[in-house]
């Protein structure tokens, strides 16, 4: 959020004697204050770079700010207590469009300057935003904007708005990169390659099998941020939480219709009743933005690490390059999610701190810190799903490396299976040492051949080559890859 520069500041290009940055073409722009220089990952996702249309931007969270203040008085008229005309002109006036509440561009960015401003008086940007309304609005409609409400009821609801809008973009993208995966794990399904369990060889498993858990670990993050979104509720409870001035103006047959008709008209969920300090609609969006960008970290790190040079496995579609080595294929893709995915649970332990500190009728300072919070965690989950999206989409196989790193171990990636075939005809113990002289350099497939009681047994070299073919010991991961790749997650996301 903007904030104002030190009085150092005042000598800079641009700015103001006093140190408040200038609307002067030479001066820098605070809707703009941060466009994403430090946040590479939300570069091209969030709209800073163009803050006046963008939800997450300060003009856009003004816009859902506009939206809540008119939905209110179009309320008031659905309840029968405001008169029609008073809401249609204030409707009218504030720019209000029935498809797109937020779309409002009443007030633009010398406005939102002076708001920012004025909003450290009372510690929201609420109470000015009230009185540059008004003026906007036809004498007669005044009376009925913010009529009963609280600065609470305003700027909840626009960030529960906000939240929703940004939301949906964010599991647009998880849609697309999940039907992405899909297709790369069902193209690779039979594609053996190495597991590994804490960095070494373990046993086989499939390229496919590992996009498939990609997959539904995504799968899962998205319909827990789909649950979150359509549960996100307006906020309308008056000073106290009681709605006592709405009974006051309209009567109690009115005050408890008047939250339905609220959330309705900005299209969020009807609250059960006022949560000013019932933290859960803010907890539980951080909580799957969370574990959205916990799902798409783990596809990064995977690819990140299975695209290092020795491994080679895996490779990025477009990589970066380095300001010093012109050889290198940088997983940038893979970095910047990683970096998002990174920050998430800090932000997420924030927002849980807020809600437990959240006392009396209305918290003071918990309130306010949970606003910067959630908006970073939306950008970074925008900006690492949009990225996700083009990784993924754009993910390639070396199929050479995989079949290379699978051999590396000269068949010993199989010796789970060989203790579990061979020990009951030669003993626990002999294999063991078996697989150690493996280990040691040995060749496994001859001294597996040079057990006498293999041979005794029926097993000669073509039985042998059988049990170390890795192709043989993959498990059900073809099914499992099937199981998935035959129930996408909808692209309805309503």
């Amino acid at each position: 959020m903007p904030i104002d520069p030190p009085p150092a500041a005042a000598a800079l290009p641009g700015a103001s004697p006093s140190g408040a940055p200038s609307d002067d073409a030479g001066g820098f722009d605070v809707a703009g204050f941060d466009i994403g220089l430090l946040s590479p990952v939300t570069v091209g996702f969030d709209g800073a770079s163009d803050p006046e249309t963008s939800d997450l931007g300060d003009a856009g969270f003004l816009r859902a700010l506009v939206a809540a203040e008119v939905a209110l008085a179009r309320a008031w008229a659905e309840v029968g207590v405001a008169p029609r005309e008073a809401a249609d002109a204030i409707s009218e006036a504030l720019g209000w469009q029935d498809d797109d509440p937020a779309a409002s561009d009443v007030l633009g960015a010398a406005d939102a300057r002076r708001l920012a401003a004025a909003s450290a008086a009372g510690g929201n940007p609420v109470i000015p935003l009230v009185g540059m309304l008004r003026a906007r609005v036809p004498e007669h409609a005044r009376p009925w904007l913010h009529r009963g409400a609280t600065s609470q009821d305003i700027l909840d609801s626009a960030l529960m708005l906000t939240a929703r809008r940004s939301g949906l973009s964010v599991l647009g993208s998880l849609v697309k990169t999940d039907e992405a995966l899909l297709r790369f794990a069902a193209a690779h399904r039979d594609r053996v390659a190495a597991a590994r369990t804490l960095t070494q060889h373990a046993v086989p498993t499939t390229v496919g099998l590992r996009a498939a858990n990609w997959a539904r670990g995504l799968e899962r993050a998205a319909a827990r941020l789909d649950d979150s979104l359509w549960e996100l509720p307006a906020q309308l409870g008056g000073a106290g939480g009681t709605l006592a001035s709405f009974v006051q103006i309209g009567g109690s047959r009115a005050a408890a219709e008047l939250p339905a008709a609220f959330a309705e008209q900005l299209g969020l969920a009807v609250p059960a009743a006022p949560w000013h300090t019932v933290r859960w609609p803010v907890t539980e969006l951080g909580d799957a933005l969370v574990q959205v960008l916990d799902a798409l970290g783990v596809v990064a790190a995977d690819v990140a690490a299975l695209g290092r040079t020795e491994i080679g496995e895996l490779a990025e579609g477009t990589g970066g390059g380095s300001s010093a080595m012109p050889q290198k294929r940088n997983p940038v893709g893979s970095v910047l999610i990683r970096s998002a995915a990174l920050r998430a649970p800090q932000l997420g332990a924030t927002l849980h701190t807020a809600a437990a500190l959240a006392v009396d009728e209305r918290p003071d300072g918990a309130w306010h810190a949970e606003w910067p919070t959630l908006r970073e965690l939306l950008r970074l989950a925008l900006g690492a799903a949009g990225n996700a999206e083009r990784l993924v989409a754009g993910l390639t196989v070396d199929t050479g490396a995989v079949a290379r790193n699978l051999g590396l171990t000269g068949g010993l990636i199989v010796a789970e299976r060989l203790a579990l075939v061979l020990g009951p005809v030669i003993g626990a113990e002999r294999v063991r040492r078996i697989v150690a002289e493996a280990g040691a350099g040995g060749d496994l497939g001859e001294l597996l051949d040079a057990e006498p009681r293999l041979a005794e047994a029926g097993f000669g070299r073509a039985e042998i080559d059988e049990l170390l073919d890795p192709a043989n010991y993959a498990g059900l991961a073809g099914e499992l890859v099937d199981d998935l790749t035959r129930s996408p997650i909808p692209e309805d996301t309503q």
